[in-house]
Parts: structure tokens; sequence; C-alpha cells
């Protein structure tokens, strides 16, 4: 067998050049027929030597017909953990329907899922991105150890997508996203509900400014039903994305899970998807380097989720695409912010759907000359091609989507901060500020909960800037969410006023003078680990700054002393995610080996 191209090395699929099973020469084993729509599955259900195949296909109500169809495969994220998936099965049961209406047969298999939502603010956040790989994985390996023909992945909550898309990307075989759809606003005395309310509630309990009453009544009825967060947090910035890359239906990223709707779009994904199949269309010929700009630039539009960013770095990685954490900051320069939408502007997700969803804003884009129309979709349809009957502005009778020529903010709101405490980068989400600019004293707490309690115990000061540390992908490991102390800083009216930086991540709910994925991260040894309590930071998103007002050789004498602090995990999951993980600058993957 010849040696893989250096190009390919760790990038090998069933179907390249580098894997060549000697059963399809042998007399006794089928060959398939490259042009055939089943020519991936047929090296399992083709020739005698697979009558052993085909029984146990049988034993699961095959007909003899039914291998010249294609394998398709169904990764269903249905579960009872969380609202964000327990919608989820009648969006499988009608993916199942359309595949076998389109000619197809459908292969179920489950994907796993943490709920971001229950887990904030335990040891069990730290799960949560290691459900990313996970999920991704499970794709992978059931695609490719089936040698399935297409697959249609389903999922909710937050890692669902991006790791179903790595999945996808990996397999390469025509593929389809389906979102499980946004879930529906709750409601207390009129005012719109979301998970996010109850976090900041906790905050607005503990400064006194609501009751104990108020505050149950708020917990009781924030989540009315099924569906992922409301607000344009991660699940719902990566499911417009996707959209807006081509990888999913026109409309889909924003319809709300209860809906009708959302069933019938699952189903036309399944006759999509077979119809790509046909056409030997691939996720590899869909993500590109130009459709990732044209889901940036959606993500800068919607306001989207600081998460998108390490979960895009992780996406490019999947797809042997170039994309840097630099290119994000390239990307803000040019889109403004017209969508006003949570956590820093007024609506949902169903009120953007309502406005003419994720179609409406990318016609803008495309008319600004800010996307690229020649980007293939999953349709067979080019982006300008699906964009063309879009109005060019959108409706005078609603506010969500301003006119391009209005924005809220003139450029992009996810600012790439770089300086002596992370030269590699971080993230920093900047809309809703009055001024991104704060100098103040280091308050250090090396863990979450810790810093949590300082919050609620009235300990952080306006002027202060906190920093978490040690929650990196290697130092949390799996480097947890902070909704729960950001929650509490606006829960407590500090929001604008209270720096916080951590080597960890941030919810999409998350808003105020934060900045995430600081790299390198504390447990490698970076400027963070040498933070003490009481040195001046400056956090500056208008010279896209982050600094530790600590001169060279002081900073130079810390590190000589500092020692890296014991592994939290030895075995299991976190312990592999923690050996393996590469730093946030390149999206905390577990393959980059290079």
């Amino acid at each position: 067998m010849p040696a893989p191209a250096a190009g390919n090395v760790g990038r090998t699929t069933l179907d390249s050049v580098s894997f060549n099973p000697w059963p399809t020469r042998h007399p006794r084993f089928a060959m398939t027929d490259p042009k055939a729509i089943n020519h991936r599955s047929a090296h399992i259900t083709e020739g005698k030597a697979r009558a052993p195949n085909r029984s146990m296909f049988y034993g699961m109500g095959y007909k003899e017909g039914d291998f010249k169809k294609p394998m398709v495969g169904v990764a269903n994220g249905h579960s009872t953990i969380t609202p964000c998936n327990s919608g989820l099965q009648r969006l499988a049961d009608a993916a199942i329907e359309g595949i076998h209406l389109a000619g197809g047969n459908a292969q179920v298999f489950g994907t796993p899922t943490i709920s971001d939502g229950m887990a904030m603010g335990t040891e069990g956040m730290k799960y949560s991105l290691v459900s990313r790989e996970v999920i991704s994985d499970c794709v992978e390996t059931c695609v490719q150890g089936q040698w399935m023909d297409g697959c249609v992945v389903i999922g909710g909550c937050d890692k669902n997508m991006p790791g179903g898309m790595m999945g996808m990307l990996r397999a390469n075989v025509p593929s389809i996203y389906v979102y499980g759809g946004t879930i529906l606003p709750g409601c207390v005395n009129g005012c719109d509900l979301n998970i996010v309310s109850v976090f900041e509630a906790v905050g607005e309990n503990a400064a006194g400014k609501i009751n104990d009453g108020q505050l149950k009544e708020i917990e009781q009825h924030a989540i009315p039903g099924t569906g992922s967060c409301g607000g344009m947090y991660t699940a719902n910035t990566m499911s417009s994305a996707f959209e807006a890359m081509g990888m999913s239906l026109p409309y889909s990223s924003t319809m709300a899970n209860p809906h009708s709707e959302k069933v019938d779009s699952a189903r036309e994904s399944a006759r999509v998807l077979v119809e790509a199949i046909k056409k030997d269309l691939k996720p590899r010929d869909i993500v590109t380097r130009k459709s990732i700009e044209n889901a940036v630039a959606v993500i800068m539009a919607v306001g989207g989720s600081t998460n998108a960013v390490l979960h895009f770095l992780a996406i490019a990685h999947a797809a042997d695409v170039e994309w840097t954490i630099d290119d994000f900051e390239r990307m803000r320069k040019k889109v403004p912010v017209f969508c006003d939408l949570k956590p820093s502007g007024k609506y949902l997700a169903v009120d953007l759907h309502k406005a003419g969803g994720i179609p409406q804003v990318m016609k803008m884009l495309l008319n600004a000359g800010l996307l690229h129309g020649e980007c293939m979709t999953i349709t067979g349809k080019t982006i300008a091609e699906t964009l063309k009957d879009i109005p060019d502005e959108p409706r005078a009778d609603q506010d969500v989507i301003h006119p391009i020529n209005k924005p809220l903010y003139v450029q992009g709101h996810l600012a790439i901060l770089k300086g002596n405490l992370s030269p590699e980068g971080c993230v920093a989400k900047i809309t809703g500020l009055k001024n991104p600019v704060i100098t103040g004293p280091a308050r250090v707490f090396d863990d979450e909960q810790s810093a949590l309690a300082a919050i609620l115990d009235h300990k952080i000061q306006a002027g202060d800037v906190m920093v978490l540390r040690y929650l990196g992908p290697k130092g949390g490991p799996g480097m947890p969410e902070m909704l729960a102390p950001t929650g509490a800083l606006i829960g407590e009216g500090l929001g604008e006023s209270v720096g916080l930086i951590t080597d960890g991540r941030f919810s999409g709910g998350t808003w105020g003078m934060v900045v995430g994925h600081v790299a390198p991260e504390a447990a490698v040894g970076g400027t963070i680990a040498l933070v003490h309590e009481g040195d001046s930071i400056t956090i500056d998103a208008r010279q896209l700054l982050l600094q530790l007002n600590v001169s060279e050789e002081e900073i130079a004498r810390r590190r000589a002393a500092w020692k890296a602090p014991a592994p939290r995990y030895t075995r299991g999951v976190l312990a592999k995610f923690a050996r393996n993980a590469s730093t946030a600058s390149r999206g905390a993957v577990l393959d980059a080996f290079d």
C-alpha cells in the first residue's frame, strides 16, 4: 500500500487513496461501482462473502432489493437529559420517513449530550466541550465503520452542532445538519424569559433586587417546553452559521422545536440528502474557506456567541481548511452587527425567524458584498441562487433586523485581543458595552466556585478585574463555561463595571466586560498563571489589548518560579482530553498532531 500524501496525514477517509482494502479486488468479493448510489455500503452488502452481513440486515427486516439502495445514517441526538434534545425524536422519525420515501435505508444511531444549562457552575460542566469530541467521534465511527452512503445529523444542545459537523467533515460522505430548533420564550408578568433570565435572577436575588418568591417564579416559568436556549446563544448561533455555510436548509436554523414546520423541514432535509448522495455532493465540497467566511459574516451580523470562535477553528481543522483566530478579527472589521438579539439585544431567535430569518440576513450581506454568492449548498444550488427571491431590505414592520446602513454597531462584536496576557489571542464580546475599556486590580481565582461565591458575598467591587484561571482545555480540564459568575455579575449590576478574564469559556448567553479563551492557558504556564492579587490589568477592546501591567522582568521572575499543578484527573475521559487537547487558539481539538 502506498504511503499517504503528506497533506493527508491524519485526514484519511475510507474513500481516500491511502485506504484500499484488498477484499474489493478479490474475486470472492463484489467489485463496487464508484458511480453507484450505494458504492460505499456495497463494501459490506455485495458479493458471496458478504452473505453473513446481509443475514444480519435480514434480521432487521431488510428485503433483497434494499441492498441496492443507499444506507443513510441518522445520527439522533434525542435524549431526555435536556429540553434542548427532548424534542428531537419526532424530527428523527420524520427524517427516517423522508429517507425511505426518497429510496434510501435509514440506519439510526445515537449521539450523547451534556446539558450546558444544567451542568453550568458544577464539575459536570467540564464534560461539555469533551462531549463535542465524543459526538464527532460517534458520527465518524458509525458512518465509516458501517460504510454508510450518507448521514443526517440531528442535534439540539450547544455541542451537538460543532460535534456533528466535525464528524460529518471527517467522514466526508454526503451529509446534512438538522437543527432541533429553538425554544419558545417563557413569560412572567408579560416579560419574555429564557434560561439566562434565571442565572441573572440569582444575582438579582443576592443583591436584594428581587425576593425569593420572585426568583422561584422566574425559575418555574423560564423554560416552557422543548427546544434550545432561545437567544442568539451558542446553539442558535451555530445553527445560523450552518445554514449560512450551506449545510442546512434555508430558514431551518431559527424554527422553533414545537412547531410543525420543524418536522416538515427534517423530512425535507432527508429528501435533499438522498439527492446529494446521487450527486456525490460531500461536506468538504461545501465547507471551504469562502463558506466559512459566509458563516462568520452571519455570526457577526446577528451578534453570535463567543463559542463560535472555538468551534469554527475546530470545524475548519476537520475540513482541512486554513482558518486562524486572526481571521475572526479580519471579518469583524468588515461586518456590522445589524440584528438586535439577546444576550446584548432585545429579541429571541423566534423573533428573528418571524422577521425573515437567516435568509434575510444573508441577502443583505450578499448585496453589501460581504457574502460569497458562488458557494455551493447541500441543495445543489449556490448561495446566490438560494437567495434570489429574498427581499433586498428587511420588512418595515419589524425592528429585529435593522437596515445594514443603520446597524446597531458598525463593526462586529467578537474582538480578538492580544497582549502579554494572551499572546495567542483571546475573545471578547463587546456588544452592549458603553465603554469596552477597563483598567483595575486583579481579583484572582483558581476555580469557578470561589469566584461565584465572592460575587454573591458582595466581595467584588466596581473597577475590579476578576481572573478565573486553570479552567482552559488542559487545566479545567474541558474549558468550562462561566455563565454562573457572569450571570451573577449582571444580576448584581456589575456587568459593565467589573472585568472578567478567563482561560475558560463563556456561555452564548453571556455579555459584559468579559474576555475568554485566554491562550496560552494557565495550566501550561501562560501569563495568566502569573497574575497576583492586586496586579493592574487592562482590557481595551478598542486597541484589541489584554495587558498585565507588570514589568517584563517581574513576569520573567514569576515564570521561573512557577510550577505546573498536578493534573486534576488521571483517568477517564477528562484525563484523555487534558492530555490531548490543543490550545484554545487552535480550537481545543484532540487531533492536532502537527
